[in-house]
């Protein structure tokens, strides 16, 4: 079996993965995104799937566009890339599968930002609506402070800081949680704590373990399910007694989580890998019979 890493560093992950295929008996093809390019025709990359593990979410999603039209399968898929790495697209289907989620208005002007916060009330959370890592996020306490982050994002004057992504502030109980899903399977949680609004910022969280209790299990796999991913962290937030999703993050990382994961997560990446495409290979060889 041919297994493509795409990928732009060897971080501990990427070498934990690597070293997991390698006693499989896989043959590994590295493709970094540095150094890679494609013809948009064909390419001539010879592998039975390739595992994404960027961490520029445009070179992710380009790479597995081309791949996937010139029929090589990845994990996650192109449309999974798509989705994820876009703020508004997922909640368009949180909200089209009915899985709870904070409010959000999406405005495109000073003025109807300025409305929406009124109407939301304060105080607000203002992201991009393309991020990650807390990136450019802040919370929005009053009028007088939105006038402020709303003219800096117009003076920036960038695609990113164009369309305004404005979320209910869930008061959450100092805490969030990230929920870790592979193919039908929730297979580790935990809790990040921090005194600080932002739970997901590096320096500024403790980690906890998390019982998956059955809801929040249900929440992640119909999550997974609304955005046609098979590898996935959810990051939940407590609103009171109920769970909400907030963000899904398409290309997991783990090793800097291993007391609080699966201690054969990266075997566990492989075994799915190793399956589909079994089944992938299966499946050829029932229609070449026909």
């Amino acid at each position: 079996m041919k297994l493509g890493i795409l990928y732009e560093r060897i971080r501990k992950d990427e070498k934990a993965l690597i070293e997991e295929a390698e006693k499989r008996g896989f043959e590994i093809v590295l493709i970094n995104d540095r150094e890679v390019f494609f013809r948009l025709e064909k390419n001539d990359i010879d592998a039975d799937l390739v595992l994404e593990r960027c961490i520029s979410h445009s070179r992710a999603y380009y790479a597995m566009k081309i791949l996937n039209e010139q029929g090589i399968p990845t994990v996650n898929s192109s449309r999974a890339a798509d989705i994820c790495g876009s703020k508004f697209l997922v909640t368009e289907e949180l909200l089209r599968n009915n899985i709870p989620s904070p409010d959000v208005v999406i405005a495109f002007t000073k003025e109807s930002a300025l409305e929406a916060c009124e109407k939301l009330g304060y105080p607000v959370v203002m992201k991009p609506a393309i991020g990650t890592w807390g990136t450019l996020c802040a919370k929005i306490n009053d009028r007088e402070a939105a006038e402020a982050i709303i003219d800096h994002k117009e003076k920036l004057g960038s695609y990113h800081h164009s369309v305004y992504y404005i979320q209910e502030y869930v008061n959450k109980p100092g805490r969030d949680l990230r929920v870790y899903v592979i193919g039908d399977k929730v297979v580790g949680a935990f809790y990040r704590k921090s005194e600080h609004w932002l739970t997901n910022i590096d320096g500024r969280f403790t980690l906890e373990r998390c019982e998956v209790t059955s809801e929040i299990r249900d929440l992640a796999l119909r999550a997974a399910k609304a955005v046609d991913a098979e590898i996935i962290a959810v990051d939940m937030l407590e609103k009171g007694y109920k769970i909400l999703v907030n963000e899904i993050n398409y290309t997991v990382e783990f090793s800097k989580f291993k007391p609080y994961l699966p201690e054969n997560f990266a075997a566990l990446i492989i075994d799915y890998c190793e399956q589909k495409i079994n089944d992938i290979k299966k499946n050829h060889n029932q229609e070449g019979s026909r």
